[in-house]
């Protein structure tokens, strides 16, 4: 996969308190990423930016709300996220990024 790829595959960090759970119990880390993304791609960008072995890959499609002003109402956009689980042992620092 090309540098310009992973950049665009991932998008951000989730930072929420439900990630921070699942980061503390399950060893798990949840990324913003493009709607295009597959499972393979966001294991291989994982993998090369953070060097960290990644075990598993779950994806999941949020909606996006459906928001009411003084307008009418207007829809925010759908996203994607996954939750990436790492080999026991290892961490992702977002600080430092290789």
């Amino acid at each position: 996969m090309n540098q310009e790829r992973i950049y665009t595959v991932l998008q951000a960090p989730h930072i929420s308190e439900k990630s921070t759970v699942v980061a503390e119990r399950n060893n798990q880390f949840v990324f913003r990423v493009a709607p295009d993304a597959t499972r393979a791609e966001i294991k291989a960008a994982i993998e090369q930016l953070f060097k960290v072995t990644v075990v598993g890959v779950q994806v999941a499609n949020v909606k996006g709300k459906l928001k009411h002003n003084r307008y009418g109402a207007s829809r925010r956009p759908s996203w994607k996220k996954a939750y990436v689980r790492v080999a026991e042992g290892q961490e992702i620092d977002f600080s430092v990024v290789a």
